[in-house]
C-alpha cells in the first residue's frame, strides 16, 4: 500500500476546469454491487476533512489504508493532535492554520488528489461514521465509467439506527436539493462518496461549511456529469458527536438550498407563489361578485383581497419570467 507521510500548511487554492465537459444527461439510478470485484482500485484517493478528531482519526486511515491507495487528510484548524495522528498513521496531511469550514476543507483535499495522480477519489468522514470496508462499493460505479459521482445513500436500505429527526431533516434537504438540482437523490447530505477523475477537474463552484454536499450535485447536475447512488451503513455513536446543532445545521443548509433555487430555478420560486396568489385573488372576487349579485353590496375588505391577490401574483410571475428569461441567457452565453 503506498502512501505518503507529509505535513504541509496551505492557506488559499482556486479550482479550475481541467477539461471539456461531456454531454450526459444527469440522472440517478438504484444499483446494486454484486458485480463489482473486490480488487483494490488504481490510482483510488480517499480524503478526509478533519476537525479535532484525534481520538479516532488514526483506526479511521488506518482501516481506510486496506481499501486505497492514499489517504489524504486535511486538517482543518484542529487543536488538538489530529494532524500528527494522522501522519504517524499514514496520511498525507495538509495542515490549515485556522479553521476554514468543511467546504473548504474537503475541496483543498480533492484538488490535492487530482494534483497527486489521482484517477479517483473517495470522500468521508473522519469522525468514524462511515464504514471504510465499504469503500469499494461506492468507488465501483465510477471505476466502471457508470458515474462521475457516486453518492453513500443511508435510504436506499433499512433506515437502521437513523434517528427520526434527522431522517425528517435529511428528506426536506432532500426535497429542495432535488428541486434546485433537477435530480431524485435519496441522500443529499451524505458525505461519503466517490468522483472520477472528470468530477476532480470541475470543481469550480462556490460552497461554504456544510452546504458542499448540496452544492455539489447542483453543480454536477448542471454540467451533466452522471450522479447514481449506492446503499452505505451510518454509525452515530461516535465519540465526538455532533460538532454544530442539528437544527442550526439543518436550517443553515436549507437556506443555502432555496438560494440555489431562486438563482437556478426562479420560475418555480417566484411562479409558483404567483399562481397561488392568482388563485386566491380570484377565489376572493368571485366571492365579492357574489356577495354583490346578492346583497346589491361590494364586500370591501373581500374586494380589496382579491385586487392584492392578483397584482401580486401577477408581479411574482413576471419576476418568475424575465429571471428565467435572463438565466437562459446567461447559460447560452456560458455555452
Amino acid at each position: 500500500m503506498n502512501s505518503t507521510e507529509s505535513t504541509e500548511t496551505m492557506q488559499g487554492s482556486t479550482f479550475s476546469d481541467t477539461g471539456p465537459v461531456p454531454s450526459f444527461t444527469p440522472h440517478m439510478i438504484e444499483v446494486t454491487t454484486d458485480d463489482i470485484g473486490l480488487n483494490l482500485f488504481k490510482g483510488l484517493y480517499a480524503v478526509l476533512p478533519a476537525y479535532n478528531e484525534e481520538l479516532v482519526i488514526g483506526s479511521i486511515i488506518l482501516r481506510t489504508r486496506q481499501y486505497v491507495d492514499r489517504v489524504i487528510v486535511v486538517d482543518d484548524g484542529s487543536s488538538d493532535r489530529t494532524a500528527e495522528v494522522a501522519r504517524l498513521a499514514g496520511a498525507d496531511v495538509v495542515r490549515l492554520e485556522h479553521n476554514t469550514g468543511k467546504a473548504y476543507a474537503l475541496l483543498l483535499g480533492l484538488r490535492r488528489a487530482l494534483e497527486t495522480g489521482c484517477t479517483l477519489a473517495v470522500m468521508l468522514d473522519a469522525d468514524g461514521q462511515h464504514e471504510p470496508s465499504e469503500i469499494q462499493r461506492v468507488a465501483g460505479l465510477v471505476s466502471i465509467g457508470k458515474a462521475d459521482l457516486v453518492i453513500g445513500s443511508r435510504f436506499l436500505d433499512v433506515n437502521k439506527g437513523i434517528p427520526i429527526y434527522r431522517q425528517f431533516g435529511q428528506k426536506t434537504l432532500d426535497l429542495f436539493t432535488n428541486i434546485g438540482s433537477k435530480t431524485k437523490i435519496t441522500d443529499s447530505q451524505s458525505g461519503f462518496r466517490a468522483l472520477s477523475r472528470q468530477a476532480l477537474g470541475n470543481l469550480d463552484f462556490k460552497s461554504d461549511g456544510y452546504n458542499v454536499e448540496s452544492d455539489m450535485i447542483a453543480h454536477f447536475s448542471e454540467l451533466g456529469l452522471p450522479i447514481m447512488e449506492v446503499p452505505i451503513t451510518v454509525n452515530y455513536n461516535v465519540p465526538n458527536k455532533h460538532k454544530k446543532n442539528p437544527v442550526t445545521h439543518g436550517v443553515g443548509v436549507l437556506t443555502r438550498v432555496i438560494d440555489m433555487i431562486f438563482y437556478r430555478r426562479p420560475l418555480i420560486m417566484f411562479g409558483i407563489p404567483g399562481f397561488i396568489f392568482v388563485a386566491i385573488g380570484l377565489l376572493a372576487g368571485s366571492l365579492a361578485f357574489s356577495d354583490y349579485y346578492a346583497t346589491s353590496r361590494f364586500s370591501f375588505g373581500i374586494s380589496m383581497v382579491s385586487m392584492l391577490g392578483l397584482v401580486m401574483g401577477m408581479l411574482l410571475i413576471i419576476a418568475g419570467l424575465l429571471l428565467n428569461t435572463l438565466l437562459m441567457i446567461v447559460k447560452e452565453r456560458k455555452v
